[in-house]
């Protein structure tokens, strides 16, 4: 196994503070696709129907081989390897099942076969529908005062429904196993691994929108769509402990089916309708455990620590990837993993 750093695709200090920590792998989202903007891949809400401004512009297609060149260029020169993207083309029609889904499922045979060129072996993917991964507040106090993200469905539930209204979980099964079927042969193909994301928040309906992935049963029944060695799952350990089960015991059920392809190392406070994230060493989860089951099952693909919080000194600009916290969460993984390796 190998520890990656999600970065930018625009040098910054960040890539600096990687090579400094010893990365040499890099997780990444698609070039000129900025935060915010409406090419990121879950806006807070879709309009029904879609609105014009969803479909890119001609030229601005950023999961194109030109884009994608240049970015893993630039990478390459600073040292690094691209090893994951994580991000998409628009996918909304297509999670919905709606008119115009082969279109975006179109853009994303683009991407994997473009990702198999320049050897980028794993895409990050989730099927999480008008809204991504939510969160009620990103300024909780947690450890000495650092700042980081809560989430309360009670809270979240008085929003109301979306403007796309009610969307049933089996709409999302069937439009999901359709996107597989699609896509699974051209992953294959190209030789690029595809690494499905579980539900953030794990609830079972979000502002009236289903959440499909939702349980490690959940979770297996997604593979079960559509088998192949290609398709499998972004461990996201903190969205799989907010789930209420046994982390280190899922990693195993997974991992002897080589079925992790990702890892996202992180942890919690709480369960699916209330918890707040935690810096790596202080959730709920027996980290020494989990990295022992990936240690134990063969996995020899990246794990990065995802969030961490804000703290002391970092401005109030508030995120889920807080700078400092993921120069300890780094340390605390490479001396996990010394230590398993000794002990295993």
């Amino acid at each position: 196994m190998e520890f990656a750093m999600y970065l930018s695709p625009e040098p910054d200090i960040h890539w600096r503070i990687a090579r400094q920590l010893g990365i040499r792998h890099v997780v990444t989202r698609l070039p000129f696709q900025l935060p915010g903007s409406h090419y990121a891949d879950s806006p807070p809400s879709l309009p029904e129907p879609i609105v014009p401004s969803d479909v890119p512009p001609p030229g601005y297609r950023p999961w194109d081989f030109t884009p994608l060149s240049s970015m893993v260029e630039r990478f390459r020169d600073a040292g690094f390897h691209v090893s994951v993207i994580e991000a998409s083309p628009p996918m909304h029609r297509a999670r919905l099942g709606l008119e115009g889904r082969d279109e975006e499922i179109e853009w994303v045979m683009t991407l994997l076969r473009n990702m198999g060129r320049l050897e980028i072996p794993v895409w990050c993917w989730n099927w999480m529908a008008v809204i991504g991964w939510a969160r009620t507040s990103m300024s909780t106090p947690i450890r000495g005062g650092a700042l980081f993200c809560e989430y309360q469905h009670e809270l979240m539930e008085r929003a109301g429904p979306t403007e796309v209204g009610i969307v049933p979980a089996e709409q999302l099964w069937r439009s999901l196993e359709y996107f597989l079927r699609a896509i699974v042969p051209v992953a294959e193909s190209a030789g690029v691994k595809l690494a499905l994301h579980p539900d953030d928040p794990p609830v079972p309906s979000l502002r009236g929108i289903g959440r499909i992935l939702i349980s490690p049963e959940a979770m297996q029944r997604a593979l079960d769509l559509y088998p192949s060695p290609y398709h499998g799952l972004t461990f996201c350990q903190g969205t799989v402990s907010s789930m209420g089960v046994d982390v280190p015991r899922w990693i195993r059920h997974f991992g002897a089916q080589r079925k992790i392809h990702f890892v996202h190392f992180r942890d919690v406070r709480g369960g699916p309708t209330h918890f707040v994230e935690t810096f790596h060493d202080e959730g709920q989860t027996d980290m020494f455990e989990a990295m022992r089951a990936h240690y134990e099952t063969g996995f020899n693909g990246v794990i990065r620590p995802d969030h961490a919080p804000n703290m002391e000194g970092e401005g109030l600009v508030l995120s889920s990837e807080g700078g400092l916290a993921r120069i300890f969460a780094i340390g605390y993984m490479i001396g996990l993993r010394e230590a398993v390796r000794k002990n295993g």
